[in-house]
């Protein structure tokens, strides 16, 4: 993971990372890395004087004002962290060829390469050594790594991709060498001629001798794309229609159509609106479900912001608003479609991504779905239609006063807060009740699939354009101010977070009207047009988004 091994182990908690080493020192008596079982005496003093890492405020790192300073062993102290690595180690770790990666890794005599390669030659001699005895295949140690650590490859896949038997006798010459950590010789599979562990006939099984398929139990059927092992290729289905894009599909031709986007982060831009809206008709047409489904997370980081930016640089003002209203026709297009559309969320679903998923006749959300509306971070409000969805959520929760409900929403808002998970997503509105949450991601496809095909199955008709709906008007938008006021006033927000949140509440209570007047849905979506683009011509929301591109992280002017 990005926190790599101290600062997880600050996370952890120095003193579960002794109770872990001892644990196996006592239980692994005959371990040939046995001796390497204790934990060194600094350690212990860090955990003797309360330095337990995270929840202490200090461990092998600390926070100092926005700085992080990493502990010096030598003098038990702290001092600002060197995050770079040397010239030479950035140029090696850059080289795409893991084969070419590994053995300029071994060959360079830069301290930082050295210690990079003895870290990874010894997991890989211990993976191997110690095969047979822990895992059934060499698929579950790859898998074990993989989910417990974040990595995106395990140990024995990393070590099949840079040349198995090259590095089987690297590991050989540095075990005589007296260069590795045990002298313990390598199983003898390992160097019988294989060119790895991983094949067409399955993962290696050391205690059986033989490589073994992946289990057909019924429960794993329901996994109709697993976390694929290194060269492992599932199919990929018909394909019914594509553009740049999105590519609508089918699996199985069971009359359920899977709308994939083909964009980096799976952001939205005119291809994957224009894309989304055509391949709708067709399954108005030809299917009878859709599903919105990625092969790989996240769901959507939201819209293309290098591109709306662009427009925005150049004065096309009109081009951006067009922009926008291809927007809402999306989402509308979506939440009207006369086939039901699931959203089958995992990972992030920011912004548009997360609009999209809120037309969705149905949402099928990964438990870890991380879910929000955080168009406010970079100067903006949501204009695909999530506030006017907000809004008519809200209105059909409490017809006769909807602002109890929009007072939480608009928190979730004007804050663009991320659900940190999708059964969190319920509490904060950006899920509904009805939608659904599963536990295991790999089987995301297969139950939003089930979802479609019973909608349709069941007489599916999608929701009237409501013409009726009930709003906070200008008594819910002045309620909002007095708040913000007080916010700037204990200096909680800026000039221009006040602006943008007067916006969203302005949006989300129908305008300047009368508490308790009706309006249609396209008064709300105008709302939220006129706001978006009134916004996005401001100076100080272009020095958000360009920072937010630039950084990656929020500006707050």
């Amino acid at each position: 993971p990005k926190s790599a091994t101290y600062r997880t182990a600050d996370v952890v908690g120095l003193d579960t990372m002794a109770h872990v080493i001892k644990t196996m020192a006592d239980t692994l008596p005959d371990d040939p890395w046995h001796k390497y079982f204790k934990a060194p005496v600094w350690l212990q003093g860090l955990i003797d004087k309360g330095a337990l890492g995270q929840k202490t405020g200090g461990g092998f790192y600390k926070k100092v004002g926005k700085d992080i300073q990493v502990l010096d062993v030598a003098k038990q102290d702290f001092r600002p962290s060197e995050q770079k690595p040397s010239d030479e180690v950035a140029a090696i770790l850059a080289i795409k060829d893991p084969a070419e990666k590994f053995g300029k890794l071994r060959a360079s005599s830069d301290p930082q390469a050295q210690f990079l390669w003895a870290s990874f030659r010894d997991l890989f001699h211990y993976s191997a050594y110690h095969l047979a005895d822990i895992a059934d295949t060499a698929r579950d140690v790859d898998f074990a790594i993989r989910w417990g650590y974040g990595w995106k490859l395990g140990p024995f896949e990393t070590w099949q991709a840079a040349g198995w038997q090259q590095i089987a006798a690297w590991i050989n010459e540095d075990i005589k060498a007296g260069k590795a950590m045990s002298d313990a010789p390598l199983p003898a599979w390992v160097t019988d001629g294989r060119k790895g562990v991983h094949g067409k006939d399955g993962s290696y099984s050391a205690s059986a001798n033989a490589d073994k398929p992946r289990s057909q139990h019924p429960v794993y059927q329901r996994q109709l794309f697993p976390d694929p092992i290194l060269g492992e290729k599932f199919d990929t289905g018909t394909t019914v229609w594509e553009n740049d894009g999105v590519r609508l599909w089918t699996l199985n031709d069971d009359g359920v159509g899977i709308i994939s986007f083909k964009t980096k982060m799976h952001t939205v831009n005119d291809h994957v609106l224009d894309g989304i809206q055509h391949a709708i008709g067709i399954a108005e047409e030809k299917l009878k479900a859709v599903v919105i489904w990625q092969t790989s997370e996240p769901f959507s980081a939201g819209a293309d912001l290098k591109g709306a930016l662009g427009l925005l640089k150049e004065g096309k003002f009109d081009d951006f608003e067009h922009m926008v209203a291809n927007f809402q026709r999306t989402s509308m297009r979506i939440k009207h479609s006369l086939v039901p559309v699931v959203s089958a969320v995992r990972g992030l679903a920011l912004g548009g991504g997360c609009e999209f998923q809120m037309h969705s006749a149905r949402t099928v959300a990964a438990l870890e779905s991380y879910i929000g509306l955080v168009e406010a971070g970079v100067g903006l409000l949501p204009a695909g239609g999530g506030l006017h969805e907000l809004a008519v959520r809200a209105a059909h929760s409490n017809p006769s006063d909807p602002f109890e409900a929009l007072k939480k929403v608009f928190e979730t808002v004007a804050m663009a807060k991320v659900s940190p998970s999708a059964m969190e997503a319920k509490n904060m509105g950006l899920l509904r009740d009805s939608d659904v949450v599963v536990f295991n991601a790999y089987e995301l496809l297969y139950v939003a699939k089930q979802v479609a095909n019973a909608l349709a199955e069941s007489g599916y008709r999608p929701p009237l354009y409501q013409r009726a709906i009930p709003v906070a008007g200008d008594v819910g938008t002045a309620t909002f101010k007095a708040s913000l006021a007080n916010l700037q006033a204990g200096y909680f927000a800026s000039p221009h977070d006040v602006e943008i949140a007067t916006r969203i509440a302005d949006t989300l209570c129908g305008g300047v009207i009368e508490r308790g007047s009706t309006v249609d849905e396209e008064w709300l979506l105008a709302l939220e047009r006129k706001h978006f683009v009134e916004l996005a011509k401001m100076e100080k929301t272009q020095a958000r988004i360009a920072h937010t591109m630039t950084t990656g992280k929020p500006l707050r002017n």
